[in-house]
């Protein structure tokens, strides 16, 4: 740690502590808070119940959930591979050209999302490339999404590792693929497997861009929670966001697993 003092070290922890709680903790506290009530009429919640979460269990959420899911588990693997792919093509190319790469792939994170669904909309709505109506082109549009973070996490790992290895590899006498699938992807597992949590995270929250394309039988879970807290039924809203947010996190930690495992590797 920068600060030895522990005196300014304890004024640290405190600062963050006051900045984090309000800022980051209590609103998920309040969300969570919430879920289990029937009325807030005062400082805190009353009427504690769980009729909200037997609505869950029994309603058409799971169903929601699940398709949350598998979105984002399509877009996360179709992200990382575009922007794994991406990444190492990129290495080999000019500056310039890396440059022009690397602003195509931040486009649509600089853009609003609800663009990115317009655009996709458009240009997926007649033959022979007609996906308005699927749930492909909501893959699609959480693909086109979350690559951006693939390809600058893949981007910034290929920067810090040493080429000694590929070089060694190769001086061995292994082919260009072999070193790929054996040496290069190997030591880049941490940081694929970190941008494979993160595109799934941001996939299962995303909303604007979902609004624009999803089919009547393709409800994922954020466009419920819209729903149910714009016809004001803010406690089941509540409910959802934290089943959504409990599914989002056990993945990740599932994630974190590999990660860890990976990094000791």
């Amino acid at each position: 740690m920068l600060v030895h003092s522990r005196p300014a070290r304890r004024a640290l922890h405190i600062l963050f502590l006051v900045l984090f709680l309000p800022v980051f903790a209590l609103p998920l506290l309040v969300i969570v808070a919430a879920s289990f009530a029937s009325s807030w009429s005062g400082a805190l919640p009353s009427g504690a119940t769980l009729a909200h979460y037997q609505d869950i269990a029994h309603g058409e959420a799971l169903h929601a959930l699940l398709t949350s899911v598998l979105t984002a588990l399509a877009a996360s693997l179709a992200a990382l591979t575009a922007g794994t792919w991406a990444a190492l093509a990129a290495e080999k190319l000019g500056r310039r050209t890396r440059r022009l790469l690397d602003a195509l792939f931040l486009l649509p994170v600089a853009v609003p999302s609800v663009v990115v669904g317009l655009s996709l909309l458009v240009a997926f709505s007649r033959p022979p490339f007609l996906l308005n109506g699927t749930p492909q082109i909501v893959i699609l549009a959480h693909t086109v999404l979350v690559t951006a973070f693939a390809y600058q996490s893949v981007t910034a790992a290929l920067t810090r590792l040493d080429p000694a290895y590929e070089q060694s590899a190769a001086g061995l006498g292994a082919r260009p693929a072999y070193v790929l699938w054996r040496v290069k992807l190997p030591l880049l597992l941490p940081s694929l497997t970190a941008a494979a949590g993160l595109c799934f995270a941001l996939s299962m929250g995303e909303l604007s861009a979902t609004m624009m394309l999803y089919p009547p039988d393709w409800l994922p879970l954020p466009v419920q929670i819209f729903a149910a807290t714009d016809r004001g039924a803010l406690f089941a809203g509540a409910a959802l966001a934290v089943t959504l947010m409990t599914a989002t996190l056990l993945v990740l930690f599932g994630v974190s697993l590999i990660r860890t495992k990976a990094s000791y590797r």
